[in-house]
């Protein structure tokens, strides 16, 4: 190892990048975050943060979850134009080693650990099934699904592109909702439904479908006139929880999740409320004949505001040799 700090850990999304150091105790040590926009790559802001916060003692290891498929040690970003490389990353820092890994696999990683003010749990008090699998999902920029699976001492992440999958309308409104969407760019998958940039198009296709003006510019507009109580973007925000609850659904059935669903990303914490609120959860459950298996299923809200850095941490130790 390299000086005191035993590697570095980063959560690099399509808006920001977050950084940290992880001490010899495993412990997430001076957290910064970058906006992406503001460098033309990884490598920039990679520099900066060793710079100004590891000085001369560099760590010897990195693990960094990114945001999107990792295919032979290299990353193109899905919502970003950088493409980063494990082997281009080992050269530029004088690295022993890195490693890639998605962001959501980095946060299935994590979810286990979590306990107390990390997590709102959301509807009822539900223990999840011990040793049996978890899911993670979250809104953001895009849209990202993970999983871990769980035998013995081991927890193996599951990176997906689930997120890419199919949107499946629940209702007549939702049908009009896909129709207009598939109108507009073909294939409508959940992301383009459940994102930042999907919020705000629900937004638009559900005023259209009531012949009504939809004057807001954007998801942040709708979220604040929500929050004024507006009805239309009122209805979006209510509209938006209940498909997110119903994907959660279909992903505790197709992970077989008994030990819970986790919710996460840049969205849902903004929303807890209306995520409480009955909506979601009861397009959790309606699944049919399988609705008692998922009832037993709980759901939880990850509120760590760095989880991904956890998970990586969590990386890091594999990458020296350590069980999971």
């Amino acid at each position: 190892m390299k000086g005191e700090h035993r590697g570095l850990v980063g959560d690099v999304g399509g808006t920001n990048a977050r950084l940290a150091l992880v001490d010899e105790d495993g412990r997430i040590r001076f957290p910064k975050n970058y906006l992406c926009a503001d460098y033309p790559s990884l490598d920039a802001v990679l520099e900066e943060y060793l710079e100004t916060t590891a000085g001369r003692i560099r760590p010897a290891r990195a693990a960094l979850a990114v945001a999107g498929p990792v295919i032979d040690g290299e990353i193109e970003f899905t919502n970003l134009s950088w493409t980063v490389s494990e082997t281009e990353l080992v050269g530029a820092f004088e690295l022993e080693a890195v490693s890639l890994i998605n962001d959501f696999a980095a946060q299935a990683l994590a979810a286990p650990l979590l306990q107390g003010d990390e997590l709102r749990r959301i509807g009822p008090e539900l223990k999840g099934a011990e040793g049996h699998p978890v899911a993670v999902m979250g809104a953001g920029t895009g849209f990202g699904v993970a999983a871990l699976a769980r035998s013995g001492l081991t927890e193996t992440p599951l990176a997906t592109e689930g997120g890419h999958a199919a949107f499946a309308p629940d209702d007549e409104v939702e049908v009009e909702v896909w129709r207009r969407l598939k109108a507009r760019f073909g294939r409508v998958s959940r992301e383009r439904v459940l994102s930042g940039a999907g919020l705000y198009d629900l937004y638009g296709a559900l005023a259209d479908i009531e012949g009504a003006p939809a004057p807001l510019a954007d998801e942040k507009a709708v979220f604040a006139a929500a929050l004024d109580g507006d009805p239309l973007s009122s209805r979006t925000l209510d509209r938006f929880c209940e498909i997110l609850g119903g994907v959660a659904g279909d992903l505790a059935l197709t992970f077989g999740a008994r030990g819970g669903v986790f919710i996460t990303g840049g969205i849902a914490p903004r929303m807890v409320e209306r995520l409480d609120s009955g909506g979601f959860r009861r397009r959790f459950e309606d699944k049919g004949r399988l609705s008692d298996y998922v009832k037993d299923i709980p759901t939880t809200l990850i509120v760590h505001p760095y989880a991904a850095l956890v998970g990586a941490a969590r990386e890091l130790k594999r990458m020296e040799g350590g069980l999971l």
